[in-house]
């Protein structure tokens, strides 16, 4: 406790967290790259592999909310649940260690908008490549949303914690902010 206080600095702004030490750093970004490296793997083999058993039961979509339905319409609860809740848990992780390994993504819209990029291009993937397997863009949303839900639960602390910025005192002045304190005198 005393050492996460004297990471942190009052100022007159407010507080401000003070960088963890480098060697720390360096290892919590290659952790997460290591992590993140699983993870792409596991999604290829949970989304790239051919089912040609359901290759009948595929079908593309195209209209947010369809497939929604369509798990929500089954008879047994846990069949919906395990679509609906898989499909978020497989975003998780991608909201997760994304900010971490590449810290320039992190912000609500970033994370949402990469997450997106990605999860269409392993849908197109899915439905273009893959032998019994379908672009349903209800997945992307759930992917998504998962990817966001795990950014603000603990990626946005992460990524704040290995990448903090230095304190204003230890920054250099921005030249604009200079040019206009010279204007004004």
């Amino acid at each position: 406790m005393a050492e996460a206080a004297s990471r942190l600095r009052t100022t007159g702004t407010g507080r401000e967290r003070r960088p963890l030490p480098l060697p720390i750093r360096l290892l919590a970004v290659v952790c997460a790259f290591v992590f993140m490296v699983a993870f792409a793997v596991v999604l290829a083999r949970l989304t790239l592999q051919p089912s040609p058993a359901s290759e009948a039961l595929t079908h593309t979509n195209l209209h947010p909310g369809r497939s929604l339905k369509a798990y929500l319409d089954q008879p047994e609860l846990r069949d919906a649940v395990r679509q609906i809740g898989g499909n978020i848990l497989l975003g998780v992780p991608f909201g997760v260690l994304v900010p971490v390994v590449a810290p320039r993504t992190r912000g609500f819209l970033r994370v949402l908008l990469l997450t997106a990029v990605v999860m269409l291009l392993v849908e197109f993937a899915q439905g273009a490549l893959v032998t019994g397997r379908a672009f349903d863009i209800d997945d992307v949303i759930l992917n998504t949303g998962g990817a966001l839900i795990g950014y603000l639960l603990l990626g946005r602390r992460l990524s704040r914690a290995v990448h903090a910025r230095r304190p204003r005192a230890d920054r250099p002045a921005k030249k604009r902010f200079a040019r206009r304190s010279s204007r004004r005198s």
